[in-house]
């Protein structure tokens, strides 16, 4: 433990980079969207896909923080930005071109096949972005601004949506389209659409307990400002990861998975859960930023190997 405080020590500039980047949000979504397409048995995506799905989720997740200002509070993260504003900005400008030509060759070499995508096709592949940008909010003169973040309770199952879409359904629907197939939906999907749903949505909530007394001091109501610390450990992070669980032992089950299989993909889980209970006492932010954030690439990495090796 030790040796693991004095290599914090030593390399936090490194790390900050990695993790304030959101470099490691990208670095998950491209490892979740390989297990998921394992998991379903599918082919693997093309390289500029998973190149596209790295850039569009690094360039999401700074998009809120790039206008942060220096505080008095000493908060690291709004620290950071302001300090590498020119990174920043050069990085968001570099993610941007990488989406906009994924996105231009796609539609220059298929446009006549999007183009007749049946509807519910569009319906499911826009509502993924259409929810992130609620998430942020829009402003419009009839309905005002209007964000899904400020209604506490909604923001994690939000995110955990728009998480189990782009590495669940982006990656099958995407690979249908780059060759021309069409996309059918089936249970399986559905499964691993809900454990990995709720997965991101228990991580969104132990966000929420970092983020307490703020957001008891903006009046939001998150489950932990609503119900406490203890309730939401108990009554909400837990039942929602057994929920996750059991959805992937059913999956497991209806794919014929070996005990190998199921076990290794069990590991994220019972992680989660500890990480869950250990939240009792107060964590620094790069405590969030590496462990329960890393849980992601913890769970991608397990659900690899044990569709590679198991």
């Amino acid at each position: 433990m030790k040796s693991a405080l004095d290599f914090l020590k030593v390399n936090k500039p490194l790390i900050a980079y990695i993790f304030f980047s959101n470099y490691f949000y990208g670095l998950c979504a491209v490892a979740l969207s390989i297990e998921a397409s394992l998991q379903q048995r599918i082919p693997l995506n093309s390289i500029s896909f998973y190149v596209f799905i790295f850039a569009v989720t690094a360039l999401y997740y700074t998009k809120a923080y790039i206008t942060e200002k220096r505080t008095n509070k000493g908060n690291p993260r709004s620290d950071w930005y302001w300090e590498n504003k020119k990174f920043v900005t050069g990085s968001q400008m570099f993610l941007t071109a990488i989406c906009a030509i994924y996105i231009g060759a796609l539609l220059i070499r298929h446009y006549n096949f999007i183009l007749h995508l049946p509807f519910v096709h569009w319906m499911l592949m826009l509502a993924f972005p259409f929810s992130a940008a609620l998430y942020y909010g829009v402003n419009h003169r009839r309905l005002g601004r209007l964000s899904l973040r400020k209604i506490g309770w909604l923001k994690p199952f939000l995110i955990g949506f728009v998480w189990a879409g782009l590495v669940n359904i982006y990656p099958m629907m995407f690979f249908d389209i780059e060759h021309e197939l069409e996309y059918v939906p089936d249970i399986i999907g559905i499964l691993l659409f809900i454990k990995n749903f709720m997965f991101v949505t228990v991580l969104c909530i132990m966000f929420d307990i970092k983020d307490y007394a703020a957001d008891h001091n903006l009046q939001l109501k998150t489950f932990v400002v609503k119900a406490g610390l203890r309730k939401t450990i108990f009554m909400i992070l837990i039942p929602l990861s057994l929920l996750g669980l059991s959805s992937f032992i059913l999956f497991g089950i209806i794919r014929h998975f070996s005990v190998l299989k199921i076990g290794l993909n069990v590991i994220p889980f019972l992680l989660l859960i500890t990480v869950a209970y250990s939240l009792h006492k107060r964590k620094s932010i790069f405590y969030y930023l590496i462990v329960i954030d890393g849980l992601m690439l913890v769970k991608a990495v397990c659900g690899i190997t044990a569709m590679t090796f198991g």
